[in-house]
């Protein structure tokens, strides 16, 4: 193969490896409505309806839903914490931003996998019973 061909085979390869990254990543982006992005910071509480969905309440006023790979059936149980560590910016903006962990404060860490983060509108909130909506 002539040398000057080398580049183009390099660019035709990048951009392929590129798409499949952006097509893995387009499964895991934020699914929703106006302003999927939020700050660490302005996250004020969670509750868990089912093992597999957090909601999070921003802002006093948002509703994020979390989809969970796997979940876990502890996330209903008395005195259980949500652990999240920030690595890097503090925005959130999609799940892959997120790296959750279930704690009961006395050293047991279960790691949970989000794979969708989705601002809820007005509409999806109201359908929440009460009993599942995140305190402040």
């Amino acid at each position: 193969m002539p040398s000057h061909s080398n580049p183009i085979r390099a660019g035709l390869i990048a951009a392929a490896l590129l798409s499949l990254g952006a097509g893995s990543a387009a499964a895991y982006q934020t699914t929703g409505h106006s302003s999927p992005c939020f700050f660490t910071s302005q996250w004020q509480g969670w509750s868990s309806p089912s093992p597999d969905v957090l909601y999070l309440r921003v802002n006093n006023h948002d509703i994020y839903r979390v989809g969970l790979s796997g979940g876990s059936s502890n996330l209903r149980s008395p005195g259980m914490h949500l652990v999240s560590t920030q690595r890097g910016s503090s925005s959130i903006c999609t799940a892959l931003d997120l790296d959750l962990k279930l704690s009961d404060g006395h050293g047991y860490l279960e790691p949970l996998i989000a794979r969708s983060l989705t601002k809820l509108t007005p509409e999806e909130v109201a359908a929440i019973p009460p009993k599942f909506l995140p305190g402040h």
